[in-house]
């Protein structure tokens, strides 16, 4: 891969969407992404590229993570597209079936030859009354246009709309996928390769969830003042718990034991556990965080090590630290390819 190429994914979800459940769609991605653009009413585009060296993957399998998490935890199915750039990732997915990705590679040339015997309508921006004026012209596929000398192409639909297309025929698409906003929520989640009985392994998943939360909410320089835990069941049931923090903060320690104690108060015991998530609400800036003086040395020190551990991450990779207690756990490193 080279460190100039894009990956940009579009996911079209399927099935009934409310509100509600769009947006945590959008949360749960930007656990993948920060680069997350919603396409209301029922699609999503992605900016895969920042997140392939956190996951340690290729572009096509952190898009299939990211519809794995999707299914497992909302039950909605999608179909995606993953292109060089974000015409291409959307009339890819405009191709896929139900289920499946298209994926046009980032190599030199393969988004114009991917293009070529596609209709011109298929092209974003041309309608129906721009590809009826080009069939009279017998120019009916984007190789066609991508063919023709810009001279003829501009006598036919004048100067501006002829540079614009002519870039679309080619596969170029210089326009990055932009947030709308900052993320309100931000949301970790693990799901399980198979049932879970254990409270051990209830344990060290949603310790390694609230480590992941710390993490990335220091990383973009937020607190958070609420957390809320899903548990998902193996019959596809679920629950769920929420509890306000005793004070804002992106102190792992502090939201682990919030966490852990919205665990505890579900008394799973023998619970067949298939997938649980984090969430973090009611972001804000850390610069408008308190932190109430304990006098506490060990306190001073847990977070110094903090700070310490998450410059190492920024400099060596998001696996260069971890807690000794997670050393193990994959829900500390990535979600398994397959429940």
């Amino acid at each position: 891969m080279s460190t100039t190429d894009r990956y940009i994914a579009h996911l079209h979800l399927h099935g009934r969407l409310t509100e509600d459940r769009y947006e945590e769609v959008l949360d749960l991605l930007a656990g993948i992404t920060p680069k997350v653009a919603a396409i209301p009413p029922n699609a999503v585009q992605l900016d895969l590229t920042g997140a392939l060296r956190y996951f340690d993957r290729e572009p096509y399998e952190v898009l299939q993570l990211a519809r794995l998490r999707i299914a497992a935890l909302y039950g909605i199915d999608t179909s995606a597209g993953l292109g060089p750039n974000r015409m291409i990732a959307a009339m890819a997915a405009a191709t896929a079936p139900p289920g499946r990705t298209v994926h046009v590679s980032s190599r030199p040339d393969a988004a114009a030859q991917w293009l070529r015997l596609r209709p011109v309508a298929a092209l974003p921006g041309v309608g129906k009354a721009t590809a009826t004026t080009l069939a009279r012209y017998g120019l009916h596929t984007i190789g066609q246009i991508a063919d023709l000398p810009p001279a003829t192409l501009q006598r036919i639909l004048g100067a501006g709309p002829a540079r614009a297309l002519a870039d679309r025929a080619c596969g170029i698409d210089i326009n990055p996928v932009t947030p709308h906003a900052h993320a309100e929520r931000l949301t970790a989640d693990h799901i399980l390769e198979r049932d879970c009985l254990d409270p051990r392994q209830h344990h060290a998943a949603v310790l390694a969830l609230a480590e992941q939360i710390g993490i990335r909410l220091r990383d973009d320089h937020r607190i958070t003042s609420a957390l809320t835990l899903t548990v998902r069941y193996a019959d596809r049931s679920h629950s769920t718990r929420s509890r306000r923090l005793p004070e804002p903060t992106a102190h792992s320690p502090a939201l682990a034991a919030t966490a852990l104690g919205m665990l505890n108060s579900l008394g799973l015991q023998r619970a067949r556990v298939r997938a649980y998530a984090l969430r973090a609400e009611q972001l804000d800036d850390e610069d408008t965080a308190y932190h109430q003086m304990l006098l506490d040395p060990a306190d001073e020190r847990a977070r110094a090590a903090e700070a310490a551990a998450d410059r190492a991450r920024r400099r060596f990779g998001h696996d260069a630290v971890k807690p000794g207690t997670l050393a193990n756990h994959p829900a500390h490193a990535t979600t398994p390819d397959r429940p």
